[in-house]
């Protein structure tokens, strides 16, 4: 017999809007077409989601600290409780999470844990981006379009989720605040640690994303619904601009997209009272939520994930399965790294014939900002409905390999009290691991640790280095300013392991090669 305060799936929705930017729906209306769509997944009555009890909001984009924070555009001051109002609802919680693409599977697992405990009966979790349409809007000066986007309020959001910056000062200050220059680092420092060539591994990381491509192309909610070759993804051209070394565009996630999610959970006994089809409910049978070493210059290393390695252990621990028992995957996928991190940490081979997206990955499907992940979930709530036997795992990640986290699903239910191992009960586990000292003014004698070279439109803009010093203490640094002639050359060679002189003046760290002998 199923406890009736087991927390079930019961409905998802996605939406990717096709049109011109003047006709994308703002972005609360982008967030009420997917919860709709979710609704009617459900088999719920119209109207039904005026009834929920907890209403949780995915952040937005230009609600994120940064450069795109201060874009100067309408908003809405309180997204859940505009939402909210437009599904006539009054929910007795209403949240909306800080920045980062571990928030849709966190606030799954979160809401789990409150319908088991009684605190919550129905809930609905939506999220939206639409950088697609607000970027051309703005450069169009369609100040009538965009003034649907704002909501006034006076009330505050209640947030969830950890705000902490991704970085700290001197890390921003030095190039480490973008996730597109950050990711980049992993990588290098992953190939040295394989020992493989440059050319070795491009050919590696287009093997690994080709497959991605090929499940977006067959998605009807694909921004990018193209299949590429692995020559393709990885060779620079007109159309795939160097954007960090190695990471061509076709690399990258790409944020500037119009697409929405919704998924609507309740408690087994409220799905039932609402009369929703049994042969629909998806549990969520495992979960975990883990946080990194915080910032990039306190990681344990550049080549690997205790947060991933430790998650995936107690998301599957929980649901009492393997990775050997999954039936899928959705592995986050913002870039290569996240991807081969969390194939190392899971013990699962990239080639894995079972394949590593439901979605078509970030750079393919769309990387809608935060949201991401509640596609993911949507699809695996799908893919468990045609597969009622089977068991999938979904893995989501915030800022740089920070905040992780996990789920296991499937159509069969579970046994027993839901209940979870509390986070703080293994995350002592990796704050504990040893980490490097680091300084903010080194000098002297230094040795690269991770590196790359970021470029702009036209063409370089700037190398970053993290390295230690002769105390072993982590920096990071730039190369020398305009010097394009070095950045062309670290992108023919392996830096990692090099040496040279560091020096700081100003707040501003320079890291020199030594001379090639």
């Amino acid at each position: 017999m199923i406890d009736p305060r087991t927390p079930v799936l019961v409905g998802g929705g996605q939406y990717t809007h096709r049109g011109s930017a003047q006709s994308c729906p703002p972005p609360i209306e982008l967030c009420a077409i997917a919860a709709e769509a979710a609704a009617a997944d459900a088999g719920l009555a119209p109207g039904s989601l005026k009834d929920v009890d907890f209403l949780g909001v995915v952040g937005f984009t230009i609600d994120a600290p940064g450069s795109t924070g201060r874009l100067p555009v309408p908003r809405a001051d309180n997204p859940p409780k505009a939402l909210a109002a437009r599904l006539g609802a009054s929910p007795r919680t209403r949240t909306y999470t800080h920045p980062g693409g571990n928030t849709p599977q966190s606030l799954v697992n979160h809401v789990a844990e409150r319908i088991a405990q009684g605190e919550a009966d129905f809930a609905l979790l939506a999220g939206a981006e639409f950088l697609g349409s607000l970027m051309k809007l703005l450069k169009a000066g369609d100040e009538a379009a965009l003034a649907a986007h704002h909501v006034p309020d006076t009330e505050e959001p209640a947030m969830y989720g950890n705000g902490r910056a991704g970085c700290s000062p001197v890390e921003e200050r030095h190039g480490l605040g973008i996730p597109a220059n950050v990711y980049p680092m992993f990588e290098n420092a992953l190939r040295a640690h394989l020992g493989r060539s440059i050319r070795d591994h491009a050919a590696a990381m287009g093997a690994l994303m080709a497959p991605f491509t090929q499940v977006a192309a067959r998605n009807p909610h694909a921004w990018f619904p193209t299949a590429r070759s692995a020559d393709e993804l990885v060779t620079v051209a007109p159309d795939n601009r160097m954007v960090g070394f190695p990471y061509p565009k076709y690399l990258n996630s790409i944020i500037q997209v119009d697409q929405s999610a919704a998924v609507i959970m309740t408690s087994y006994g409220k799905a039932l009272e609402l009369g929703i089809d049994p042969g629909r409910l998806v549990f969520l049978h495992g979960c975990a939520d883990t946080t990194e070493k915080w910032d990039p210059l306190d990681r344990v290393d550049y080549h690997s994930s205790p947060a991933i390695r430790v998650g995936v252990r107690e998301a599957l621990a929980m649901a009492g399965k393997s990775v050997a028992d999954m039936a899928f995957f959705d592995l986050y996928s913002c870039f290569p790294i996240a991807v081969e991190l969390a194939c190392r940490e899971a013990g699962l081979a990239q080639d894995d014939p079972r394949g590593l997206t439901l979605t078509g990955g970030l750079p393919y499907f769309g990387g809608p900002g935060n949201n991401y992940v509640m596609h993911s979930i949507v699809e695996a709530v799908w893919r468990c409905r045609h597969d009622p036997q089977a068991f999938g795992l979904v893995t989501a990640n915030g800022w740089f390999l920070t905040k992780h986290a996990m789920g296991v699903y499937s159509a069969r239910p579970t046994e027993g009290p839901w209940q979870r191992r509390a986070p703080s009960a293994y995350q002592g586990e990796i704050d504990a691991l040893p980490a490097p000292e680091r300084t903010e003014t080194p000098q002297g004698p230094a040795t690269v640790e991770a590196w790359t070279v970021i470029h702009a439109r036209e063409g370089y803009r700037m190398g970053i280095i993290i390295g230690r010093d002769s105390n072993g203490h982590r920096f990071v640094a730039n190369t020398p300013r305009g010097d394009h002639d070095l950045l062309a050359l670290m992108e023919t060679r392996e830096n990692t392991g090099l040496t040279g002189t560091v020096t700081s003046a100003g707040g501003d760290s320079v890291f020199t090669f030594a001379p090639a002998e």
